[in-house]
């Protein structure tokens, strides 16, 4: 009974979505009949497919390593900080995050146009002098990143919080007895404590990263097409369903973008051990 609500969700928001997609990507261009992989290989052969998948990999490269390592630093200096202070930072950190979708994304609009932005001298160190030479290509993972990790770093620092205020302190206690210093503490016995809570991290910031539509979306059109409409797999999978009216073939796209997110979300959960009882 405790668990017919999640599965209840589960069939509503995921199984049965799932399932739709697959009979979709599987139809013909004319949704008239068995079309057996040929929306595949048509998606597949596209141009831009590869270079979509790249996009969102050089976002998750520059984002990743920074929102885990500045994360876990912030919630170990929490950690070892007053009661008051750290609940105090807690709050700071998440303020942030608190503007999502649309609010966040106009709040970085005004910081990323030079003449309106507070960080005006920053862009004039670059030479830039509009929002079109801001946000070039080039610069777009690294716009995004950022964007991502001021969207999200609070939440996650106050998890990785509560990850360490559950290390039992008797074994904290035991490791000061033994003569660990706070730095030995730290790596021997909090970092390996956090690891599945790193991991649970990493997995859901990996599936979010490759769902990634609204920002680089808006970006190219305040831009004027300078950012391309279909700079990740989302976009393109809206270009196939909405501009090219071929649903197959972004029902397939969409499989797609399931399997591979699958793969590295079963990687991540082996390297980190996730749901491995703890002994």
């Amino acid at each position: 009974m405790l668990v017919t609500p999640y599965v209840l969700l589960l069939l509503v928001g995921g199984i049965i979505p799932v399932g739709y997609a697959v009979v979709k990507s599987l139809q013909n261009e004319s949704e008239t009949g068995f079309g057996g992989l040929s929306s595949y290989a048509r998606v597949t052969a596209d141009f831009r497919f590869v270079e979509t998948f790249t996009n969102v990999a050089l976002v998750l490269c520059v984002w990743l390593p920074v929102m885990l390592t500045t994360v876990v630093i912030l919630a170990l200096l929490i950690d070892a900080s007053s009661r008051r202070f750290g609940a105090t930072m807690r709050f700071v950190y998440y303020l942030p995050g608190s503007l999502a979708g649309i609010a966040n994304f106009m709040l970085w609009l005004f910081l990323l146009n030079p003449g309106q932005s507070p960080v005006d001298f920053l862009w004039d160190g670059f030479g830039y002098t509009s929002l079109n030479e801001v946000a070039q290509p080039d610069n777009l993972p690294f716009i995004l990143a950022a964007m991502l990790f001021f969207q999200g770093a609070g939440t996650w620092i106050i998890v990785l919080c509560g990850g360490l205020n559950g290390i039992p302190d008797e074994l904290l206690e035991a490791a000061r007895v033994d003569g660990a210093t706070a730095r030995a503490v730290v790596w021997h016995v909090k970092l390996p404590m956090l690891r599945p809570w790193l991991g649970y991290m990493t997995l859901l910031n990996l599936a979010y990263g490759f769902q990634l539509f609204l920002e680089p979306q808006v970006l190219s059109q305040v831009t004027h097409g300078l950012i391309s409409p279909q700079w990740t797999p989302n976009q393109l999978s809206f270009t196939y369903a909405y501009q090219i009216l071929d649903t197959p073939a972004a029902a397939a796209m969409s499989v797609i973008l399931l399997l591979v997110t699958l793969s590295l979300g079963l990687l991540v959960i082996h390297r980190s051990r996730l749901f491995q009882d703890e002994r």
